[in-house]
């Protein structure tokens, strides 16, 4: 996990800990004096339930974690969880002695199999002692989102793939694919269609004869170009002619060389070559995929100053 993904959860869990927490602490103590009265402490969260925002159920443990309650939701009492085991759960781990309030990580619910969270609050009686525990489980497709979007880091990533194929490496030898013998039609093809008819993200797949393209007039889906329409020229005509996206950061001069060094990783080694590449013009990023089932992606301008020697070092170690 990046660490700028790291930060946005961080922060995404510092908001619920401080929406949540001092709830918790509150309904905690006042179930502490009815722990005993099932009936007692059942009244007590469906009255709370309605005031605590997002919370799907509420529910109440003794100090070893066995379920003293129904789970209480917007529907009404759900019986089945009465007398539950809960202490081996993912968030029950770790609680007392370092905290009396724990936000989990998000882990799959056992019944819906979807991303959920617990808030878990200590129960103390008077003196102190530790007598129970407050659960309240959360569903996060409804838990409030951050305010913007998480943004993809642009340094140059690599990413190890399969060991299977990086072992074979040197077992195996490029052959020249139909794509590789009609380059000089296929490049300036796709580096029009970039240009002047509203393709956005494009990807060639060298090695089994495609491309795939995105379209900024229709975003949500991907079109599939297989060999005899990227060698047709005739196929710009199914796009209309569209002004370069305000939105690109690439200059419309650097997509042709792009492609230019695409040709030469994939034609500068027998073993170790590039099976796929492609290039996003609004986030800028290219994305590189070679026949050790090695992955990278890297800004297009950090791209276009790295020599082919420095490639070449950075692939001669399978992965």
């Amino acid at each position: 996990m990046t660490a700028n993904l790291q930060e946005t959860i961080r922060q995404q869990r510092t908001q619920l800990t401080a929406l949540l927490s001092r709830t918790m602490r509150k309904l905690a103590a006042a179930c502490a004096a009815r722990l005993n009265e099932r009936s007692a402490l059942e009244q007590i969260l469906s009255e709370a339930l309605a005031h605590i925002a997002y919370c799907k159920h509420l529910y109440v443990l003794d100090a070893a974690g066995q379920q003293l309650t129904d789970n209480i939701t917007h529907e009404g009492h759900d019986s089945t969880h009465f007398g539950r085991d809960r202490s081996l759960r993912p968030y029950m781990r770790d609680i007392i002695g370092s905290t009396d309030f724990k936000l989990s990580n998000a882990y799959i619910s056992r019944n819906k199999k979807r991303p959920s969270l617990t808030a878990i609050q200590v129960i103390r009686d008077a003196e102190g002692q530790h007598i129970g525990f407050l659960g309240a489980d959360y569903d996060l497709r409804e838990l409030p989102g951050s305010e913007g979007i998480y943004q993809e880091p642009d340094t140059w990533r690599q990413i190890k793939g399969d060991p299977a194929i990086r072992g074979g490496l040197f077992l195996q030898c490029r052959i020249d694919s139909t794509m590789d013998r009609q380059l000089d039609t296929i490049l300036p093809l796709l580096t029009e269609l970039m240009v002047a008819h509203g393709v956005f993200h494009g990807k060639l797949h060298f090695s089994s004869n495609r491309a795939t393209i995105w379209l900024m007039d229709d975003p949500y889906i991907y079109r599939i170009l297989n060999i005899d329409e990227l060698t047709a020229p005739d196929t710009c005509l199914a796009y209309p002619h569209r002004p370069y996206p305000d939105r690109a950061i690439v200059p419309p001069s650097d997509i042709a060389k792009v492609f230019a060094l695409f040709r030469t990783l994939r034609f500068a080694d027998d073993n170790i070559y590039l099976r796929a590449g492609s290039l996003n013009l609004c986030n800028g990023l290219v994305a590189l995929n070679f026949s050790c089932d090695g992955s990278h992606y890297l800004r297009y301008d950090d791209f276009l100053s790295k020599g082919i020697d420095l490639w070449f070092g950075a692939l001669s170690v399978p992965g």
